[in-house]
């Protein structure tokens, strides 16, 4: 259920993505990341054409770094490999589709 891939993507490949993706910064045993997934689930769910990739963050993981990624959940939307929006923690759907409403 929390698909969390360890290592998926390096800086280099996240910046290459083309049109939109939402990246997932968090952690399998997380209970913020835990508490969010259904409101994530649901807001991305809306977004058939919407990329979203979870990403296993943690001590010593440089992609988390590179985004300066501080809590879990964060989320990171990207359009064509640039930042456009981001949200930490989110507990509603609504906060998140918010969020997605950057690219609509």
């Amino acid at each position: 259920m929390f698909d969390y891939a360890e290592e998926a993507f390096t800086l280099e490949q996240i910046r290459k993505l083309s049109g939109d993706a939402l990246v997932e910064f968090g952690a399998p045993w997380c209970e913020n990341c835990q508490a969010a997934s259904p409101a994530i689930k649901k807001a991305v769910t809306e977004h058939s054409g919407l990329h979203h990739i979870k990403i296993y963050d943690g001590k010593g993981k440089r992609l988390g770094r590179a985004f300066k990624v501080k809590l879990w959940p964060t989320l990171i939307l990207l359009h064509d490999g640039n930042e456009v929006g981001r949200l930490v923690r989110p507990l509603r759907s609504d906060e998140v589709r918010q969020l997605l409403s950057k690219i609509s």
